[in-house]
């Protein structure tokens, strides 16, 4: 008669139906000698054809009992329905026993459920931590950050609810030619701009340098291809039948590294930084400081913050050490040229450079050595990285080389493997300024809130601030909602246009059954005339029921959404509660003063769909409105 919940009776967390499973190890123990493994016990929602809460399976009895799934299911309906406080009546269809719970039942279930905390495990004395958003500060952080910042956060507080401890990181690159360039562009054509006197954010002011490093370069290279060393290049180096067009898109890095003005300054440039160059340095600083300000006003608007943050200035000669003790130690090799290198071709994979001939480290040398370092400092049991899967086989190498160095948390690392993010256009170019800006799309999806809002004049009522915390709260929604509600590995299409819409399976729609309850609780509140504290709890039909299942199987979701490292399992379970309701709500009277008892128990039970909504979204980083 429920509709399908998510329910395993080895994990379940819900007191009461962990009497039922005791219930079933009781009968196989009294009828046929057998101790029964609560893991071998599967319990679901009893399909609506058919009479019954809850079905226990009984085939897997049949081949240690020698009996047929019929007779199993019989004899252990009669001896449950004889013994159990919660079975009332049974019946079989095949191998499937059926078993209808009293209102002693639903009513524990209720108790349950008012708890607090429910859904909330105790400590469980483990440590994880996850790195998510580590972005580059040559740009400001864009729609590809978001989805990332999202799966981070929301994977995160998932732990966090499950009982442990979560430290939140991330690595900031900021070094590196990408960042000079923004350096060298603000050196040309700034003038002695700053994001003060431009009334710009800071990323958003270094961001449009790199931009323009990037047309300064297009316009050299496109100048430089009328050369006769332009000429000399495509006759010597094109394949044949190569156009000319197609040979110089081919050879614009070869052109950045070999023959560009603007180039050679940058690399320079990259030179004295790493020498400490005084001026190089301090322009360094100063630009990287004008985009942690302007980072850090993106995440608040998020609703984010981290635990700690490693700067790649300060980890990429980490590794070292372990890298040559690792040679000494027969874990790797050295070649001809005096680099160093990991054969994994054992395994699957291919050979790794982890020091070049001059001894300098890679990107490999980098994630080992910092892997170290946090266990060093953190004492983590296990690690979760959150980056785009066009790092997949960077990660695979990684955790199979800490392995190999005997790292004791190496099994328990994971890497959270995430789709792209594309425009209905095409991919996200940030060079060409082309890029979904995260805080200009912030601002469209709370702006599209407002107007929806003001459309609807629900909130009119409301002092101008108040409005407008409602509009953050929707527009925030329904960008969290839409971007986390796709499975973490799929790669995704954002759609404006479609992340705000107020309908359908968006976060909005979901916030709208929490501000419905609140508005019914509210009513009831002034009218005082169902007394909600001294009441029994009466379950009245088969959609109270359902709406309890549904309830109860919030532990399991999280759970599986942890296991799996996917938010999207809460959010797809938010939104089947939410829609729950709302055919509920459609469908019954839940406030009537002439039936102030059955009054009093619906309301007992939308208050608590509302706690729970609440919390299942509050894990993806997303707040209630009380009005919208």
């Amino acid at each position: 008669m429920l509709n399908k919940s998510y329910f395993r009776s080895s994990i379940l967390l819900m007191a009461t139906l962990s009497y039922i499973t005791s219930d079933i190890q009781a009968a196989v123990r009294e009828k046929y000698g057998h101790e029964l493994d609560v893991n071998d016990i599967i319990l679901s929602p009893t399909k609506k054809e058919f009479e019954g809460d809850y079905t226990f399976v009984v085939f897997p009895l049949v081949k240690v009992l020698k009996f047929s799934p019929a007779q199993i299911a019989e004899e252990l309906g009669q001896c449950i329905k004889a013994n159990s406080r919660f079975v009332e009546d049974y019946n079989v269809v095949k191998g499937f026993l059926n078993l209808q719970l009293n209102q002693a039942f639903w009513q524990q279930c209720f108790e349950e459920l008012s708890d607090e905390k429910f859904g909330q495990a105790g400590r469980n004395g483990k440590k994880m931590m996850v790195e998510f958003s580590s972005p580059n500060t040559n740009k400001p952080l864009h729609l590809g950050h978001i989805r990332n910042i999202l799966l981070g956060w929301s994977v995160a507080q998932i732990a966090e609810t499950r009982g442990y401890e979560v430290v939140k990181t991330q690595v900031i690159n900021d070094r590196g030619i990408a960042v000079c360039k923004s350096m060298m562009a603000w050196k040309l054509f700034s003038g002695g701009a700053t994001p003060e006197s431009k009334g710009m954010k800071g990323d958003h002011f270094v961001g449009d340098y790199y931009v323009k490093f990037d047309k300064a370069l297009q316009k050299e290279y496109a100048e430089w291809q009328d050369s006769g060393e332009a000429d000399a290049q495509y006759d010597a180096r094109h394949k044949d039948e190569e156009s000319r067009e197609g040979f110089f898109k081919r050879f614009k890095n070869d052109y950045f590294n070999l023959y560009s003005p603007i180039g050679r300054e940058t690399k320079e440039m990259l030179l004295k930084w790493e020498e400490g160059d005084e001026e190089t340095v301090a322009l360094w600083k100063k630009m990287n400081n004008w985009v942690y300000s302007g980072f850090d006003k993106t995440y608040e608007a998020l609703g984010v913050h981290f635990d700690s943050i490693n700067y790649e200035s300060e980890t990429y000669l980490l590794g070292k050490e372990s890298v040559n003790k690792g040679l000494s130690d027969g874990i790797f090799y050295r070649q001809e040229d005096g680099s160093v290198w990991v054969d994994l071709e054992d395994v699957g994979m291919d050979k790794k450079i982890l020091l070049r001939s001059d001894g300098t480290s890679v990107y490999m040398t980098q994630d080992i050595g910092t892997a170290q370092m946090r266990y060093e400092e953190h004492a983590m049991d296990s690690m979760v990285y959150v980056v785009g899967n066009e790092q997949d086989y960077h990660f695979k190498v990684l955790f199979e080389i800490l392995k190999r160095l005997g790292e004791p948390y190496a099994d328990r690392l994971y890497h959270l493997s995430y789709g792209m993010v594309d425009l209905p256009s095409g991919k996200m170019k940030s060079r060409e300024g082309t890029v979904v800006d995260a805080d200009d799309l912030i601002k469209e999806v709370i702006d599209e809130a407002r107007i929806a809002s003001k459309e609807r004049g629900a909130v009119s009522h409301l002092e101008a601030y108040k409005q407008e915390d409602i509009f953050r709260k929707i527009g925030l929604a329904a960008l969290k909602y839409f971007i986390i509600k796709v499975n973490a590995r799929k790669r995704m299409v954002f759609d404006p246009k479609e992340s705000v819409d107020m309908q359908g399976t968006t976060g909005p729609y979901i916030q709208n059954a929490f501000v419905r309850i609140q508005s019914v609780l509210r009513k009831a509140s002034q009218a005082e005339a169902v007394d909600m504290e001294g009441s029994n709890i009466y379950i009245y039909n088969e959609a109270e029921k359902e709406l309890i299942s549904q309830m109860i199987g919030f532990p399991e979701v999280l759970d599986e959404a942890l296991r799996q490292y996917d938010p999207s399992h809460i959010a797809n379970y938010a939104y089947g509660l939410a829609k729950s309701f709302h055919r509920f709500y459609h469908d019954h009277v839940i406030y009537d003063p002439e039936n102030p008892d059955q009054s009093a128990s619906r309301l007992e039970l939308v208050k608590r769909i509302s706690l729970i909504i609440e919390k299942a979204m509050s894990t993806l980083g997303i707040e209630m409105p009380d009005y919208m």
